[in-house]
């Protein structure tokens, strides 16, 4: 018989740690999932709405710098699995503001290490004892990579680290920190790095989010230089999925890259998402009343927003995951294409003004 698993969940209030929380207790129904969450602008409790009345829920507001905090809920809650989602994201304002990034996504990083050590292996050392069971699942992105020519292959797993932001070079930096505290101390650890992820709870600051609300609002889509800059998008569930099978499946000491196989130009998103806002509007003419500012969709016309806008500093021109090994060795297959992932983000989106309108108004 499995026994049942307790895991602390750090930034779980956020995008893909909120999704990832639905989709774990939901299939595994079962198992202790702890979050541990800042609440800073990206993070919303709200996320958390369906589960929080849930026995085996818990949720704390902390910060991940806070090691006593992290190894007394480690103890206090029989913890043995940590998925560490708690990160600075976005890179605009890792350019404009670096400092918040060195300090979660690093010190941070540190921090649960020390603690998941100091709980796991050295009290356990220190009273005649073998290690407690455990994983440290650390949560990554395809950005420590850098950037790829137009016709270069995609990153895979061997792929030499090189970030040209400092948002991803803080995220490398504690991929690195991981790696350490498993060949140096023996911590079981996992890495994931993911592509672009899109989907429910997105916070509207991100392109895809960004370029929906804009549009109910009759506000221009900003489209950075020429627009060509390109992403391999995965729909959040498909990672969430992916992570399970790191998880239950991967090898410890070992990175996985959860990609979802679908390379799009920044504008030929923005295109699509007008396509079908402008398709929502015409089928669904309560749209247009729950709607009424979104005049160049009611008109069929949301393109027409489309507005260039200078690009960014150090703006990487192509990101493309090789998820081969994922494949192969965790049999890992994204359920959504990028046209049937978007389908249900937009419908999400439009269900769901009142989560997001708070957010848009800050």
């Amino acid at each position: 018989m499995t026994k049942n698993k307790a895991l602390l969940v750090t930034g779980g209030a956020g995008f893909i740690g909120a999704n990832f929380v639905l989709y774990w207790m939901q299939n595994n129904p079962n198992d202790k999932v702890v979050v541990l969450d800042a609440l800073t602008y990206a993070g919303n409790r709200a996320n958390l709405a369906s589960v929080e009345s849930n026995e085996f829920f818990e949720f704390v507001k902390g910060d991940i710098c806070d090691t006593s905090l992290v190894e007394s809920l480690l103890q206090e809650h029989q913890i043995d699995t940590i998925v560490h989602f708690a990160a600075e994201s976005h890179v605009d304002r890792s350019i404009t503001g670096p400092d918040a990034f060195i300090e979660t996504n690093i010190i941070g990083t540190y921090s649960l290490l020390k603690a998941a050590k100091k709980v796991w292996i050295d009290l356990p050392k220190e009273a005649g004892e073998a290690p407690l069971e455990h994983r440290f699942h650390h949560v990554s992105t395809d950005e420590v990579y850098g950037s790829l020519d137009a016709n270069d292959p995609a990153f895979t797993e061997d792929t030499p680290y090189a970030p040209n932001s400092p948002y991803s070079a803080s995220k490398a930096a504690s991929d690195h920190l991981v790696r350490a505290y498993h060949h140096t101390y023996g911590l079981e650890v996992t890495t994931s790095n993911c592509s672009n992820n899109y989907g429910p709870y997105h916070f509207p600051e991100k392109l895809i989010p960004l370029i929906i609300t804009n549009i109910l609002h009759n506000k221009p889509l900003p489209v950075y230089g020429d627009g060509q800059q390109i992403r391999d998008w995965l729909y959040v569930e498909d990672h969430a999925r992916g992570i399970e099978l790191v998880l239950k499946k991967g090898r410890i000491g070992e990175n996985y890259n959860i990609g979802g196989h679908n390379e799009w130009a920044n504008i030929d998103i923005v295109e699509l998402v007008c396509e079908k806002m402008n398709q929502a509007f015409a089928t669904n003419t309560e749209l247009q009343e729950k709607y009424p500012d979104a005049t160049s969709a009611i008109t069929g016309q949301a393109e027409d927003l489309i507005t260039y806008v200078t690009d960014r500093a150090g703006h990487d021109r192509r990101y493309a995951i090789d998820a081969t090994k994922t494949n192969n060795e965790l049999y890992y297959k994204p359920e959504e294409t990028f046209k049937s992932g978007i389908a249900k983000t937009i419908d999400w989106y439009l269900k769901n003004d009142s989560w997001w309108k708070t957010l848009v108004e800050r």
